[in-house]
């Protein structure tokens, strides 16, 4: 019902010289009005189309980063030697300057971080629909078949990954994804092959400026009163929240 009024608004201010076009609704109300002056209507979207549109950003882009910095920051705080190690990079790499594209991608011990969190607390299982009967191994699947694969198990598979397989590790990464698994396509928090998640490179940016920031001007703890609960509510979440305390440096 909100989604429906804020579209309803831009779309009655559609062409005025108020109307801004910087964020993704009005991109797609401007695309969807483009459409339908120099084409056809019959090829623009509906208004539930672009609900879903806004949906679907929202979760697979806002609420997984979201879900992967609050677990970033649970873990570290449970590791604190990592946050350390994490803080000095920063520090040494970046110093108390504003984070760039360019020295983002110099921070190595973030990134095994970031992979290992991803690991143990993928955001969400992989949903995959088939489009025709298809062969999988010894079995045979229908089509139209929606399979659910629960990445929190596949991630923490002890045959592919050792006996140290629940435990926090960055250092498994060390040598790259591919050398991490024995089969290297154990290891999927945005999918594979052709259906690969578009922004998981934005997202680990995302991901990195924010943990970075935080890094730069805070120190933090789990607060005794958390309890560690993850519950898979769309995505993978705290289930009763993610108590942190922050010290300022």
């Amino acid at each position: 019902m909100l989604l429906n009024e804020i579209i309803e608004k831009r779309e009655r201010s559609a062409g005025a010289e108020s109307m801004t076009n910087n964020n993704l609704l009005g991109l797609l109300l401007e695309s969807n009005l483009n459409e339908e002056n120099n084409y056809s209507k019959s090829n623009t979207m509906t208004m539930e189309d672009v609900i879903e549109e806004c949906k679907l950003f929202y979760f697979a882009g806002q609420a997984t980063t979201a879900d992967l910095l609050i677990w970033t920051m649970v873990v570290l705080s449970m590791h604190p030697s990592w946050q350390k190690r994490a803080r000095e990079e920063v520090l040494q790499v970046i110093g108390d300057k504003k984070p760039s594209f360019d020295n983002l991608s110099h921070l190595k011990i973030m990134t095994l971080i970031l992979y290992e969190v991803l690991r143990l607390y993928p955001p969400t299982p992989l949903i995959r629909r088939t489009r025709k009967i298809t062969k999988l191994g010894e079995f045979t699947l229908p089509a139209n078949l929606e399979i659910m694969i629960p990445l929190l198990f596949v991630h923490r598979d002890t045959e592919q990954l050792g006996d140290d397989a629940n435990e926090f590790n960055p250092e498994r990464f060390s040598e790259g994804i591919s050398r991490s698994y024995k089969d290297q396509i154990s290891y999927f928090p945005f999918g594979w092959g052709h259906r690969i998640c578009i922004g998981q490179n934005f997202a680990l940016l995302e991901a990195k400026m924010a943990l970075t920031n935080i890094l730069q001007h805070f120190s933090f703890e789990l607060s005794p009163s958390y309890t560690h609960a993850p519950s898979t509510i769309i995505t993978l979440q705290p289930e009763r929240g993610a108590q942190i305390i922050l010290h300022k440096l």
